[in-house]
Formats: structure tokens, sequence, C-alpha cells
């Protein structure tokens, strides 16, 4: 009769496990990046909408921090508005987005008259 023999079958399934071993390690570690992209993506769009909001009015905007709530309330953003040094007539707006206890964060920079 012809078969496997236990010492085959063993390295079968030790090289089986390996490959699920590193199949299931690689997917968690990309589902961890996919869930960091969409942070960063939904960070992105909200400085800018944040940043189209505030340039409407002609004077620089009262508030200068808050949080995205009711609907983002885990995400914060903060204003800093400075004059340019090259050309001191414009000034450098940046809006700084954070979010995880403010572990994580990006900034848009804006200039303008």
């Amino acid at each position: 009769m012809r078969g496997f023999t236990l010492l085959e079958v063993m390295v079968a399934l030790a090289i089986m496990a390996g490959v699920l071993l590193t199949v299931i390690t690689s997917f968690s570690h990309h589902l961890s990046v996919v869930g960091r992209d969409r942070d960063e993506t939904v960070a992105i769009l909200l400085a800018r909408a944040k940043l189209e909001e505030l340039e409407m009015p002609l004077t620089p905007p009262e508030k200068k921090s808050d949080k995205f709530s009711p609907d983002f309330p885990n995400m914060e953003w903060q204003l800093t508005i400075e004059p340019f040094v090259l050309l001191p007539s414009i000034k450098k707006w940046t809006l700084t987005v954070s979010w995880d206890d403010k572990k994580r964060n990006l900034s848009l920079v804006h200039y303008r008259k």
C-alpha cells in the first residue's frame, strides 16, 4: 500500500500553518492601514470644508478652534493666522485637524491677503 508517512503529513501541516499565519497577519495589517487612510481622508475633507467656511467673511474668524461635533466629535480643528515672512501683506492660514486624542494630525496651509 502506498500513502503518506506521518512525517510527510506533519511537514505539510507545518507549511500550511506558516502560510495561514502569514496570510492572517498580512490581512490584519492591511485592515489597520485602511482604517488609518479612512481617518486621514475624513480629516482632509473636513479641513478643506472648514477652511472654505472660514474664508468666506472678509474679516478673520472669531473662533480659532473647535470640534467637528456632532458628526465627528473625536476630531478637532485649530486655526493659526500669521504674517507671511517674505510678504507681510499676505497672511498664512494654517488649519490643523487632530484626532485620536491629538496623537494624529494634519495641517493645511493657505495664503491670503
